[in-house]
């Protein structure tokens, strides 16, 4: 058999991959006023066209399901425009976009909330050592601790199932190429899917494998009812424990029950974070990853802590169909031609991760930029 390269095209579902490279989904902060993106926006997501897919940074359903400033929304006309600017961008580039739509629960603050009401979750715990970038008691911009949550009614629920459905039109008619429900890293759905952290007791509770993915899996439909499940896929976390999700004894059956009826759905992915929030290595375990490839029938990408080697040696060991980066891409838009070139990595600048303007944004050069700008500075010596 060939072994599979990252720079294979690739096809997922009906969507066309020129490598099987992934620019994973990269919270930066920087929408404008309304958290409607921009012209800034547009030109860091052009940039990165060259990756096999880009999976937008998570962009909040509704108001409620926000949980840090400055993060892009896809509720409003002039947010669904801004996209609108943004996916041009990459097609523009022959490049290829799904959006991540979001939802983070019980991680956010009040004064992100609607009327200041407290986020609501599957508990009404607050996230221990886990803080929103929201307003501080004085009204500053910081990190704040996420605030007491409340026990989501059904009626909540239902309305966030409507949400996503009305985001996934809203999507459609930006141009996305697909979406993402985001199911991962300690937000709302994960609040569900962890049998300890949900202390629910109806249908949507702790208590059975069917009740803890219940309210995934009718976001999915919603979304998948719109754009086809064959562009739809779901990012998911098992072991993770971003977001005070705690170690859960009943991981593996609500993750590869999630899987099986994912593939009853068609969906067209999983996305598998391998770490926990930065770590390198990995904290899902190889031996769960090829039970998660048995049981899920499409095609599985895995981010988290990877570098070429380790990407390449997912994709031979066979439990990875297409592999994410995300810190790497931050600096280094052209990622795919440094990694079959050999050319070196450029370091990211932390400082500038979150918030600001071009800065650490848009203003990392390609590789062939970089050497262009060094013989400028640096002339032949012809004597």
């Amino acid at each position: 058999m060939q072994s599979k390269s990252l720079f294979d095209p690739y096809s997922l579902g009906p969507v066309q991959l020129r490598n099987r490279i992934v620019m994973a989904p990269l919270t930066r902060s920087r929408a404008g006023k309304g958290d409607v993106p921009g012209e800034i926006n547009a030109e860091y997501y052009e940039q990165r066209a060259c990756a096999g897919l880009i999976i937008s940074e998570a962009t909040q359903v509704s108001k409620q399901g926000q949980g840090y400033l400055w993060t892009p929304g896809i509720y409003t006309g002039e947010q669904v425009q801004g996209w609108k600017n943004v996916v041009k961008a990459v097609h523009d580039r022959q490049g290829k976009i799904f959006l991540q739509m979001w939802h983070v629960g019980r991680i956010s603050h009040t004064s992100l909330q609607p009327n200041g009401a407290a986020p609501i979750s599957s508990t009404d715990r607050a996230a221990a050592n886990t803080f929103s970038f929201a307003l501080d008691e004085n009204g500053k911009p910081g990190n704040v601790p996420a605030s007491k949550p409340t026990l989501a009614t059904i009626a909540q629920l239902r309305q966030v199932v409507c949400d996503y459905g009305q985001s996934a039109r809203n999507a459609k008619e930006a141009g996305f190429d697909g979406a993402e429900v985001h199911g991962a890293n300690g937000y709302l759905f994960d609040q569900y899917l962890n049998s300890v952290v949900n202390e629910r007791t109806d249908e949507y509770g702790n208590q059975t494998k069917e009740s803890r993915t219940r309210l995934l899996l009718e976001a999915f439909d919603a979304v998948a009812a719109v754009l086809g499940p064959d562009r739809v896929g779901v990012r998911i976390a098992p072991f993770g424990n971003f977001g005070d999700m705690k170690p859960d004894p009943k991981v593996e059956e609500t993750f590869l029950y999630l899987a099986e009826e994912l593939t009853r759905r068609s969906a067209v992915y999983m996305h598998v974070v391998r770490g926990s929030q930065f770590d390198v290595e990995p904290v899902v375990p190889l031996g769960f990853l090829e039970k998660l490839r048995k049981a899920f029938g499409a095609s599985i990408i895995i981010t988290g802590g990877l570098d070429q080697k380790k990407a390449k040696d997912l994709l031979a060991q066979g439990v990875a169909d297409l592999v994410g980066f995300g810190m790497l891409f931050i600096s280094n838009p052209d990622l795919p031609e440094r990694f079959r070139n050999g050319w070196p990595l450029a370091p990211a600048d932390h400082s500038t991760l979150y918030g600001g303007g071009a800065k650490g944004y848009t203003d990392y050069p390609t590789y062939q930029e970089s050497q262009m700008t060094r013989e400028v500075r640096e002339p032949l010596d012809i004597r």
